[in-house]
């Protein structure tokens, strides 16, 4: 999972445990079958009834596809011009939540590019012409068009939970509210797919886990390159203007 040169493996105990303990909770998950289990929740032989609704497709897709490059080109701006609660993060800081953000967006569509999972309204229960294969089954083709895992739309939410880690070192409070709204709005998103039959529940959750590894490694990384710093800025010299001359003692 990790190469032994990983920077997630310098990350907090705490950080570390957590991203493998859910790796292992969403493996249970694919080895559940509730992926077809809430599929079947929304579908039935003739489609998804509400792949077109106006707020599922219009409000949560459509409509909101610009928003996180917007929010991404502010991150950006706030590295050279910071503003709001950005002027009290390190340059540094500022640059690994913009930069994190790109990265995990690159991760999740780079993965989607070469997926041959198709989405719920491919299968032919659901009117269409692939049949269920898992994720995991890598290689094997199920007839459909592929290119579902994991959910990239999720992840116009989920890959800004890069400010969590950016803001924990200083400013928790705000770190857990980037959490918190990072990961309301990849749920909803995901949510939105998985009513319309364009993904599994599991595909957000696995977007879910590679936008928190990759920011978690990036953040392992960058304080690991702060520390270093740090310790090679040289010792300030004693003053010693204060000091009065020496003289023999009487």
């Amino acid at each position: 999972m990790f190469t032994l040169r990983s920077p997630l493996l310098s990350a907090p105990p705490r950080i570390l445990l957590g991203t493998v303990a859910s790796f292992l909770l969403l493996l249970a998950w694919d080895a559940s079958g509730l992926d077809l289990t809430l599929a079947h929740w929304f579908g039935a032989a003739s489609g998804f009834a509400l792949e077109s609704h106006w707020l599922w497709r219009g409000v949560l897709h459509d409509d909101i596809r610009l928003w996180p490059w917007a929010i991404e080109l502010g991150l950006l701006i706030a590295i050279f011009l910071p503003f709001g609660s950005f002027r009290q993060l390190p340059k540094a800081r500022r640059a690994q939540l913009a930069l994190t953000t790109l990265a995990a967006l690159l991760t999740v569509s780079t993965i989607k590019l070469y997926s041959h999972t198709s989405c719920p309204w491919d299968l032919q229960e659901f009117g269409g012409v692939a049949t269920y294969v898992s994720h995991w089954a890598l290689g094997l083709r199920d007839g459909g068009t592929g290119g579902c895992f994991p959910a990239g739309h999720a992840s116009a939410g989920f890959s800004f939970i890069g400010g969590f880690f950016a803001f924990r070192h200083g400013l928790p409070k705000t770190a857990w509210r980037w959490f918190a709204g990072a990961m309301l709005a990849g749920l909803v998103f995901g949510l939105a797919q998985q009513i319309r039959g364009a993904h599994y529940m599991s595909h957000t959750l696995w977007t879910a886990w590679l936008c928190w590894t990759v920011a978690a490694g990036a953040d392992a990384a960058v304080s690991r390159l702060i520390a270093r710093n740090r310790s090679r800025v040289p010792a300030p010299a004693p003053d010693l203007a204060g000091l009065a001359p020496w003289s023999p003692a009487k």
